[in-house]
């Protein structure tokens, strides 16, 4: 799963196997090796494609499907608009997330009230 994704991701953001490849310091057919699956790269070599290619290295070592990089976010409607939410280890229901939304609605409308400010 490595090599595959790795090629895809190379081609996909129209790198070369030479720039992938000086991006890490090692030879074109070093690189090669990897994208072919005849070479492992180091644990630090993963992590420099990974910024290389903008994605993450559990994404190309196969432990998610998420190729892309997702800054996480600290702003609660986001996170209750998330899928597959759970509170340890018990999964929200969708009324589940718009009780708890409808609740900090209620808190943000009250604290607006009070401070005078409105969003």
């Amino acid at each position: 799963m490595f090599s595959k994704r790795l090629k895809q991701l190379r081609k996909a953001r129209n790198f070369t196997i030479q720039e992938v490849a000086d991006t890490i310091g090692v030879a074109k057919s070093t690189y090669s090796g990897y994208e072919s699956g005849f070479r492992q790269p180091t644990l630090e070599a993963v992590q420099i494609i990974a910024k290389k290619l903008n994605t993450t290295a559990d994404y190309l070592l196969g432990l998610t499907e998420y190729p892309d990089v997702i800054e996480p976010s600290n702003n609660a409607k986001e996170l209750l608009n998330l899928e597959q939410l759970h509170w340890d280890g018990i999964p929200l229901e969708r009324e589940d997330l718009l009780l708890v939304k409808s609740i900090l609605e209620h808190v943000i409308q009250t604290r607006a009230g009070k401070d005078g400010n409105q969003k």
